[in-house]
């Protein structure tokens, strides 16, 4: 699957839930590139902008889109990589915060 397809996958069904792309499509691209790669070393597609340990049951958290995203979302306008936001944070009618961490530190390989 290329970004393109994936993109067009992903669109449709994450919009009718409220979840919008970034509007800055180069981000975009390069993250779902990331999701494209991490779905062929992993064999599932992992947040890019989280360290994996590689097995599935124990990334269930962060597979994409992950657990932390709709909290995320809803404080921030933006999930934590900023692939996900809300038609606010595209418009710019809410600021551009940075998203903390919402992952526990024990969920995350080598803590």
């Amino acid at each position: 699957m290329d970004t393109d397809a994936l993109y067009e996958k992903l669109k449709n069904f994450q919009e009718s839930k409220g979840y919008f792309f970034n509007k800055d499509s180069e981000k975009v691209n390069e993250l779902l590139e990331a999701l494209i790669t991490n779905k062929e070393r992993y064999g599932y597609m992992v947040c890019p902008c989280r360290l994996a340990s590689g097995e599935q049951k124990d990334d269930r958290d962060i597979i994409c889109p992950c657990e932390y995203r709709e909290p995320d979302v809803k404080e921030f306008g933006s999930c934590y990589c900023s692939l996900y936001v809300s038609i606010e944070w595209n418009k710019g009618e809410i600021s551009h915060e940075y998203v903390e961490e919402r992952r526990p530190l024990e969920k995350m390989p080598g803590f």
